[in-house]
């Protein structure tokens, strides 16, 4: 809360943006409410629009409070790029598909008509997002190849991997996994020489959806560790951790005990700083094979501190912990 309020202060709207997205769920309503009435003061003052989206998103999605429209009018009223980009952005984040397209479309006709590359090809690539969202690979995919003409004319290199990223998780969603597993692969080299823990991140997260949909999960797991250590200091970090209790959560269901309490300890040595959390989940792996009393169980799930990973434990153990 106190990071939270400094950065306020302090006017860094970019930061605060960060913090938000990482720090949301740590706070009480009351907390909230107090640091978005702040946040949406200083967004509108400096007229950064997407710490206003998040501000009005936080606000829909956990105070059931409704902005969106004080939104739409300004958008309206401002006119400008920035504004409409991520009121477009908004409407995808919950939910409002078709006016998130419509809107988009709008947008690129006006920058179409400007030829503004860089603004076309990040509404092209946001386009292609709820594409694949309405499972219309095919106009997805063609929206990244252009969108990826874009940034290789504008010499974005970093954007244009996260884009051929993109296109491979496309493809293996429509059905051509063994060229989408070939199109990761191909980008790995380049993500590696640049160091970009992002991309890495990406790259390795895509192979784990496409191993999991193969149901091979050790080999899933695999790619989570990947992402996880790539992803550190990113916002994929959290994405990362959800895809492992995700594949952690399928296995319990499975009665896959083996396959957890088997893998489980890479990620506690390559992850020591949530050793305990990795303990209690390979000792609850144990417990439901019956290699252990429930009395050991708890004795390892006492040493967790983190009330949002004891959580975890209890979801992974179905509430019987």
């Amino acid at each position: 809360m106190e990071e939270i309020l400094k950065a306020i202060e302090e006017k860094d709207t970019k930061k605060l943006a960060n913090l938000l997205y990482y720090k949301i769920d740590e706070l009480e309503d009351e907390q909230l409410g107090e640091v978005l009435r702040k946040a949406e003061k200083l967004a509108l003052e400096q007229k950064d629009y997407e710490l206003y989206k998040l501000v009005v998103y936080y606000y829909h999605e956990f105070l059931e409070v409704d902005k969106i429209s004080e939104f739409e009018e300004l958008a309206e009223e401002e006119g400008s790029f920035e504004a409409k980009f991520h009121l477009a952005d908004l409407y995808f984040l919950i939910g409002e598909l078709e006016k998130s397209l419509a809107l988009y479309d709008e947008l690129l006709e006006e920058e179409l008509k400007g030829n503004n590359l860089e603004h076309i090809a990040e509404i092209q690539y946001n386009m292609a997002l709820i594409r694949e969202e309405l499972q219309d690979y095919e106009k997805a995919y063609e929206l990244l190849e252009q969108a990826e003409e874009n940034y290789e004319k504008l010499g974005d290199r970093e954007k244009l991997l996260h884009v051929r990223v993109y296109k491979a998780y496309v493809r293996f969603e429509m059905g051509e996994t063994y060229e989408a597993k070939a199109m990761l692969a191909s980008l790995l080299p380049e993500a590696m020489e640049l160091q970009n823990g992002r991309l890495l991140a990406e790259i390795h997260l895509s192979f784990e959806e496409i191993f999991e949909e193969d149901e091979d999960y050790e080999a899933a797991l695999q790619e989570c560790l990947y992402a996880l250590l790539w992803a550190r200091g990113t916002e994929y970090y959290d994405v990362a951790f959800d895809a492992l209790v995700d594949i952690l959560w399928q296995l319990f269901l499975d009665d896959d005990f083996e396959t957890v309490y088997s893998n489980v300890p890479m990620f506690r040595e390559a992850l020591p700083d949530l050793a305990d959390f990795f303990d209690g989940v390979r000792y609850l792996a144990l417990y439901k094979d019956g290699r252990i009393e429930e009395s050991k169980l708890k004795e390892i799930v006492e040493r967790v501190a983190d009330k949002r990973l004891i959580d975890l434990l209890q979801f992974l153990g179905e509430a019987e912990l």
